[in-house]
């Protein structure tokens, strides 16, 4: 195959799979993370389920592509520090209840040896906890008003986040995601 066929090839692949991450997306949205079966995408992307496999060989590669995108839109600035950024990300997160409810199952189920989301996660959760101990230390120096390093207060930071979501997923009545996490921030320093 000639090289600008094969580049061309490889561009639609790449096209139909990003089709095929926002259908997810979609349906994810529209019948939650269990209503969100492989035959209710193909059928969203114009595919047979055998020719969805083809760009994603199981329902976990597929979520973990929305999970990765997912990532995309939320990316926060490494060293700049801006309270109202993690806010308004825990404000968006609430009107998206069955992106989080992908997120939060596919952390659950990633825990156990050989998953295919194992690896995706634990690489996030390196990214992420370096990220905010830079956030942080670009706010407060080397250390918080509490006495703690960046790098010890980093992952409470994040465990209040993926908890938060955890609870308001299970009760969302009794759970104000977003004033509790504007709680939490009062206990860091933050007004």
């Amino acid at each position: 195959m000639p090289y600008g066929d094969a580049m061309t090839a490889r561009t639609r692949s790449e096209e139909r799979r990003a089709e095929i991450v926002r259908a997810t997306l979609e349906v994810i949205a529209e019948r939650g993370y269990r209503g969100a079966s492989l035959a209710a995408v193909a059928e969203r992307v114009g595919l047979t389920q055998q020719g969805l496999l083809h760009h994603f060989p199981t329902k976990e590669a597929l979520l973990v592509a929305v999970l990765r995108e997912r990532d995309q839109w939320d990316a926060l600035p490494g060293t700049e520090w801006r309270a109202e950024l993690l806010v308004a990300l825990v404000e968006y997160n609430a009107m998206r209840p069955g992106i989080i409810q992908t997120f939060s199952a596919l952390l659950g189920e990633s825990v156990t040896e050989g998953h295919p989301a194992r690896a995706f996660f634990t690489r996030r959760y390196t990214t992420v906890r370096a990220h905010m101990a830079e956030a942080l230390r670009a706010e407060y120096g080397e250390r918080l008003p509490s006495g703690l390093t960046p790098e010890r207060a980093a992952p409470l930071l994040v465990a209040v986040m993926d908890g938060l979501q955890y609870q308001w997923l299970l009760d969302p009545e009794s759970v104000d995601m977003p004033a509790a996490f504007r709680d939490f921030l009062t206990l860091l320093g933050e007004d």
